[in-house]
Parts: C-alpha cells; sequence; structure tokens
C-alpha cells in the first residue's frame, strides 16, 4: 500500500493514467494499419508495442515513418483522436481520487505528452480543472518526451526529493520520475502491458483506487 499522505504533490500522467483511452487509440491504429495494408493489431498486441517517443512504435509495426508520412500519419492520428475523444472517459474512480487527495491538502497537477490547448480542453470537460495547480502539455502533437517540461516543472514546484509522488502508465513515466526526483507508481490498465511496467522495477497499481487506503477511501465521495 502506498502512503499517499507522506507526499506533498501528486504528478499525474493523462492519457491512460487518468484518461481511459487505449481502446480508442488501438483503434485509430488498427485504421492506420489497414490504409497501409500492414496486419491489424489487438488492445493487448498494441500495449505490448506502445512505447515512447511515439514514432518508435509507429515504425515497430511496420509504418514508413519519414519525414512527410510521418506527419501525414500523425495528423491523420490526431484528427481521429479529436474527433472521437468524447466517447471516452476518465476511470471511474478517478475523480474520488482526485478529491480525496486534495482533501488531504497535497496539491496535485498533470504532465502529459497531450498536445496542451487540447490537454487543458479535456481537463475541463470531465469537470477536473480545480484539482490541479498545473496541466503541462506538449507544444505539438508529436508526443515526444515529456522530459525536459518535467525537470521545468519540479523546478517550479520548488519540492525536495521524497515529497512527490508521479503516477503514469509507461516506462517513459517512470524515467521521467526517476530524472525529475520524484517518486514513480505506474497504472497497469494503461498503454503499456504489465511484462513491459515490471521492467521497471517499482510498485505498479491494478487500479487508482490504490493509491490511498480503503479508510481514507470511503470518506471520497464527490458531491
Amino acid at each position: 500500500m502506498i502512503n499517499i499522505e507522506k507526499y506533498k504533490h501528486v504528478i499525474w500522467d493523462w492519457n491512460g493514467t487518468l484518461f481511459d483511452d487505449v481502446e480508442l487509440c488501438s483503434k485509430i491504429m488498427n485504421q492506420l494499419l489497414e490504409e497501409a495494408n500492414l496486419p491489424k493489431i489487438t488492445v493487448n498486441e498494441y500495449r505490448a508495442v506502445f512505447t515512447f517517443p511515439v514514432i518508435d512504435y509507429y515504425k515497430a509495426l511496420g509504418h514508413d515513418v519519414g519525414d512527410e508520412n510521418w506527419q501525414k500519419i500523425s495528423h491523420q492520428f490526431i484528427s481521429e483522436y479529436e474527433a472521437n475523444k468524447y466517447n471516452y472517459s476518465i476511470y471511474g474512480d478517478a475523480k474520488d481520487v482526485l478529491t480525496k487527495i486534495k482533501n488531504l491538502g497535497i496539491s496535485q497537477s498533470v504532465l502529459s505528452a497531450y498536445k496542451q490547448e487540447t490537454l487543458d480542453e479535456l481537463v475541463a470537460h470531465f469537470g477536473l480543472s480545480e484539482f490541479f495547480v498545473g496541466l503541462i502539455g506538449l507544444d505539438n502533437i508529436y508526443a515526444t518526451s515529456k522530459l525536459d517540461n518535467g525537470l521545468k516543472w519540479m523546478k517550479k514546484l520548488g519540492f525536495k526529493k521524497g515529497e512527490v509522488l508521479f503516477v503514469g502508465d509507461t516506462l517513459h513515466d517512470c524515467e521521467v520520475a526517476n530524472a525529475i526526483g520524484a517518486d514513480p507508481v505506474l497504472i497497469t490498465l494503461g498503454h503499456q502491458s504489465i511484462d513491459k511496467l515490471k521492467s521497471c522495477k517499482i510498485k505498479l497499481i491494478d487500479s487508482l483506487s490504490e493509491l490511498i487506503t480503503p479508510e481514507l477511501l470511503a470518506n471520497s465521495a464527490v458531491t
């Protein structure tokens, strides 16, 4: 069990950690694969191959990632994602957990590889803006790395090593957390398989509710 009360701040990843968009991403990828006459994949296969930077997993699936084509398929993916994102939602226990952490006096933020303006928009759509002191996204659609933004954000927060928990769903989240001096924890419901996540050799959780004790959750009803 994670002792959430020992932390002063929680940094959240967004896609796959708070927002349940794995099925959406795998569906769009299958559309792109079909158009490229490449073999389609299951959700489990998607989670086994997904990685950062995302160009590497496109390449692993057989896509032509030359400059011109990479821009084309990236824009196509984002166009489909934006058109369908409201058909998906945050995890069922996400708001309860965010509420309880806020009530404990622990500040929270989001560090994402999602484009900034669409991150702002989607967080607001789900009524979550009040929970975060900052939403940090990228200035492009190519989902490269969150490391630079993470280092800048951690410096701005001013917390010491051991005072910040980083909750994510990928090995990249683990790498970023370690690099910025936050304690990483990964959820197994997101964009990478459990087998991949185990290589990070840190705490894995099967639901967001595992972040806090049952006693704390019992008092976390959202009004």
